[in-house]
C-alpha cells in the first residue's frame, strides 16, 4: 500500500476515532502510528490479550501524524503516538503535542540516554527500539582502520567516494547533530564541510540505495542504519546477495564516543483521553516479550536494559555487542536548527 492511500485510510479511521472522543471508554487505547510493519500486528494484539483494552490505529508517516495533531487540538482523539526517530519526536515535544508521564518501570527499562530529558512532571517521550547508523564500505577500496569513526568520513583520503542520502533526512539530522553536540559547533561544522568535499556524487535516494550504491562501485562508503543492511543479508534475492558480499560493515567510534543510535519511540498525547490505558501501553512496550516484537519487527535493536539480540542478521554484522553513544538523544532537540544551517552554510544538499 502507497504512503498516500495509506494516509488517507488512516484519515477515515481518525475520524471514526473522533466520533467516540467525547467520551473516554474505559478499555480502548487510540494509537496515531508511523510504524507500518506487519509483526506489529502481534504487538498490538498482546497488549489487547493481556489487559482487555481494544486498540484503534491510525497510520501516517511521522509528518502526517504532526499537522493531524496540531490541526485537531483539544479534539484529537489520539491517545499514544509512534514516531520513528528522536529528530521528529523532538520537534513534536518542542510543538506541544506530548504530555509528561511518570513510570517506575519505564524508569528501569529504558536508559536515560533514549528519552526525552526529564522534568518535575516527567518525561514526555520514549524510546522503544533503536537502530544504528553504520558504516558501510568497500573493502576492495577502503580500509577498515580509514572509516572506523564518523569523524574519519571528513578525511581528505576518502575525497569522492562517499555516498549519503540528503543531509537534511532526519535520519542525518539525528546523527549530526549529536556529533556536534560532541565535537563543538566549530569542529562540527568543519566535520560536516569534510563529508561534502568527499562526496562521489550529490546527495540522493534512501539508505538502501547507498549501500547498493557501495556495492555497485559507484562508492566506496557510504552511511546507513543497521535495519537496511540487516534486510539485504535476510534476502533470498540474488542481487541483494550479491550485494552482501561486496560490502562489510563498520560500527563506528567504537574506540571512543561509541556508534550514534536512533529510535523508533512512543508518547503519550497531550490531549490523551485515555491516559491510564496510555501509560500501561507504554510499559507493556518496555516488557521483554514486546521488546522483541516491537523491535525484530524491523530489524532493530531492543531498548529495553537486559533483552538479549535475536537477529542472525545483526548479529552477523556485529551487531550483539557493541558501544552505544553515550550524547543523550534528546540533546538533539536544541541543535536541530543549528545543524540546518550550517548544512545550509557548507552546501550539504
Amino acid at each position: 500500500m502507497n504512503i498516500s492511500r495509506r494516509f488517507t485510510l488512516g484519515l477515515l479511521a481518525a475520524a471514526a476515532l473522533t466520533t467516540g472522543a467525547a467520551q473516554a471508554q474505559d478499555k480502548v487505547l487510540n494509537i496515531y502510528s508511523a510504524r507500518h510493519y506487519q509483526t506489529d500486528e502481534a504487538l498490538y494484539s498482546g497488549f489487547t490479550q493481556a489487559t482487555g483494552i481494544k486498540i484503534n490505529r491510525v497510520e501516517a508517516d511521522d509528518a502526517g501524524l504532526v499537522s493531524r495533531l496540531r490541526a485537531e487540538g483539544a479534539a484529537s482523539p489520539a491517545d499514544i503516538v509512534l514516531m520513528v526517530d528522536a529528530a521528529r519526536m523532538a520537534s513534536a515535544d518542542a510543538q506541544g503535542l506530548f504530555q509528561p508521564i511518570k513510570s517506575k518501570k519505564l524508569d528501569d527499562a529504558i536508559p536515560a540516554t533514549l528519552r526525552a530529558t526529564p522534568t518535575a512532571d516527567g518525561v514526555t517521550w520514549t524510546g522503544f527500539s533503536t537502530r544504528a547508523r553504520v558504516i558501510v564500505y568497500d573493502p576492495s577500496r577502503v580500509k577498515a582502520e580509514d572509516v572506523a569513526t564518523y569523524e574519519q568520513l571528513a578525511d581528505p583520503k576518502l575525497k569522492g567516494l562517499l555516498c549519503t542520502r540528503s543531509g537534511s533526512h532526519p535520519y542525518n539530522i539525528s546523527l549530526f547533530a549529536t556529533v556536534v553536540e560532541r565535537l563543538g559547533d566549530q569542529k562540527g561544522e568543519e566535520w560536516l564541510k569534510g563529508l561534502v568535499a568527499n562526496q562521489a556524487r550529490a546527495p540522493k535516494g534512501g539508505d538502501t540505495d547507498q549501500i547498493r550504491g557501495v556495492a555497485s562501485g559507484e562508492c566506496g562508503v557510504a552511511i546507513a542504519n543497521s535495519y537496511y543492511m540487516a534486510r539485504i543479508l535476510k534476502s533470498d534475492k540474488p542481487e541483494d546477495k550479491a550485494v552482501a558480499e561486496k560490502v562489510k560493515v563498520v560500527f563506528p567510534n567504537q574506540a571512543t564516543s561509541g556508534t550514534h543510535v536512533n529510535i523508533a519511540g512512543a508518547a503519550v498525547a497531550k490531549h490523551a483521553k485515555n491516559r491510564d490505558n496510555a501509560i500501561a501501553f507504554m510499559e507493556y512496550l518496555a516488557s521483554p516479550a514486546a521488546q522483541q516484537y516491537f523491535a525484530d519487527g524491523n530489524n532493530e535493536f531492543a531498548a529495553a536494559k537486559g533483552v538479549k539480540l535475536n537477529n542472525p542478521a545483526l548479529s552477523a554484522m556485529g551487531g550483539d555487542h557493541f558501544k552505544l553513544e553515550t550524547v543523550p538523544l534528546a540533546a538533539v532537540s536544541k541543535n536541530l536548527t543549528k545543524v540546518q544551517q550550517m548544512l545550509d552554510r557548507v552546501g550539504f544538499k
